[in-house]
């Protein structure tokens, strides 16, 4: 397993929330203690006091540093994950107080956990991501990363879209309806578990489709291998607008005529747990499952 060693640590939070600064101020001090430098977010910097730091745009915070910490929820986390991939250095995720799936730290063990982390005792994790282009006239006119999903939808219209579906070139199948999800293992505990899709463990290297609001009920989720390139047609024979997102960030406007294509990104996103860190305990815990079972 690959090593690290930190001396220049990153630290972005979830913006226009003053209820970080108790946390940022403590994770700031416990660092600057440590002797660690400190690169600070600029959106972040209003709720930062007591230690010192150099001010940082978000884009370029992975060039600065040699790990990124996120406070915040998971929703920060994928802001931040977009942000920081090409540049391949690893996150650390602290919560508000509310469990996430990717921030998984709470304030109360910050100093504890953070510490064996930086000194190398941690579980290592590689998250696979999407990219997703939409092309017209042979063209490229749009395109996003996605650590959870690719979600194409109906736009301002009451009728469902019939998607025409191929993957790796062959043809798959066509579908009449609200929508279509493509999900990572990442994403497979978010929208798409919403919808009904499987939940994925992260360490696999597989994609999942599922259907929104399928017209014909057989149309069910299919988990797919992560090395497929899917390709998305529309086949209605008038005017239609969809809308594609990516974690929730828009691309509008999608014509009758544009291709969407979906693919996995080259480079995957490191995050770092502490070592007692388990998926399925997190589960449990944010899905409420086996309440009143002690094993």
């Amino acid at each position: 397993m690959q090593s690290y060693t930190f001396k220049n640590i990153g630290i972005t939070t979830k913006p226009n929330a003053p209820e970080i600064i108790s946390v940022l101020c403590r994770l700031g001090r416990f660092l600057a203690q440590k002797g660690y430098r400190i690169f600070l977010t600029e959106h972040s910097q209003q709720y930062a006091s007591g230690f010192d730091y150099t001010t940082c745009p978000l884009e370029s915070l992975g060039q600065q540093c040699d790990v990124v910490i996120v406070v915040g929820g998971d929703g920060t986390f994928l802001a931040t994950a977009r942000a920081i991939v090409n540049d391949q250095i690893p996150l650390i995720g602290v919560n508000l107080g509310h469990l996430g799936f990717l921030v998984d730290i709470s304030p109360d063990e910050l100093a504890t956990h953070l510490d064996l982390i930086l000194q190398g005792h941690y579980q290592k994790e590689s998250r696979s991501l999407l990219n997703a282009q939409v092309i017209r006239d042979d063209a490229i006119i749009h395109q996003q990363t996605a650590l959870n999903e690719v979600v194409i939808h109906r736009w301002v219209t009451p009728s469902m879209i019939e998607i025409i579906t191929s993957i790796n070139g062959a043809y798959f199948n066509t579908q009449r309806s609200d929508g279509l999800i493509i999900a990572t293992p990442t994403g497979s505990t978010a929208y798409s578990l919403s919808a009904g899709g499987p939940i994925i463990q992260p360490s696999l290297n597989a994609l999942v489709l599922v259907p929104l609001n399928p017209h014909t009920l057989s149309n069910r989720p299919v988990v797919i291998d992560d090395d497929c390139e899917i390709e998305i047609r529309f086949s209605q024979t008038k005017q239609i607008h969809a809308l594609v997102t990516c974690d929730h960030l828009e691309i509008p406007d999608v014509r009758i005529s544009d291709i969407i294509k979906i693919k996995k990104e080259a480079k995957q996103l490191i995050i770092l747990h502490p070592e007692n860190h388990d998926f399925f305990r997190i589960l449990r815990d944010k899905l409420n499952w086996s309440s009143g079972y002690h094993i």
